[in-house]
């Protein structure tokens, strides 16, 4: 039966799941860093005050989890999980190397093999996803320098996703789509120090959507 307590329940074991405070996970979401707070979740009389859908949503974007895995924590019970043990290594790849030539096709795709891999908490990543780790503080305060990013070449990219592209000039970014269209890719900095980018959309060689981040 779904309650308001078993509902943010669900929320807080998400957070945790990602290891995040309930703060941290409002702030990753792009919500207000205190909508999860637990002062907030009845208010002065006593009511209770239930998630937004919107909420709800931005939390599934950003995490990368499912609708279903969201569901499993409010109904409190296990998610289904898949025969590798609900794991999954991914290539684990530097920004340096993914600016260089020779490691990517035309679609993002990682080329060759031996590359260093990564063991994912979760297993809600396509099967050509695989992992960038940030360098440096260009991304921050989203991201910061070791953080993982899974990135999955040919997902659906929309306005408001957190994406990674590269250039033909080689310059690899980590930016949120603002607007994409024949002529140009709209994309804004995550760091505000660091100026937004358009860009010409033939120099844009791909662009990736980040499903999922380790921080």
């Amino acid at each position: 039966m779904l309650s308001h307590e078993k509902v943010w329940a669900a929320i807080d074991a998400l957070a945790a799941r990602h290891s995040l405070s309930a703060s941290g996970l409002a702030r990753r979401a792009g919500l207000d860093s205190t909508a999860f707070n637990k002062s907030k979740r009845r208010s002065v009389d006593g009511r209770p005050r239930w998630p937004s859908t919107e909420s709800l949503a931005k939390v599934i974007e950003a995490t990368g989890e499912s609708l279903a895995e969201l569901l499993a924590l409010i109904e409190d019970r296990p998610p289904a999980v898949p025969a590798n043990g609900g794991r999954v290594s991914v290539p684990l790849i530097g920004f340096a190397q993914a600016g260089a030539g020779g490691f990517f096709d035309d679609g993002g795709f990682p080329v060759g093999q031996g590359w260093e891999e990564v063991e994912l908490p979760t297993a809600g990543v396509g099967e050509n996803a695989y992992a960038l780790q940030v360098q440096g503080d260009s991304m921050l305060p989203l991201y910061r320098d070791g953080d993982i990013l899974i990135v999955e070449p040919g997902a659906r990219v929309r306005r408001g996703d957190r994406v990674v592209a590269r250039t033909v000039s080689g310059e690899v970014m980590a930016k949120v789509l603002a607007g994409r269209s024949a002529q140009a890719v709209e994309l804004v900095s995550l760091n505000p120090a660091h100026p937004d980018r358009t860009i010409p959309a033939a120099e844009i060689v791909w662009l990736a959507r980040i499903v999922w981040a380790s921080q």
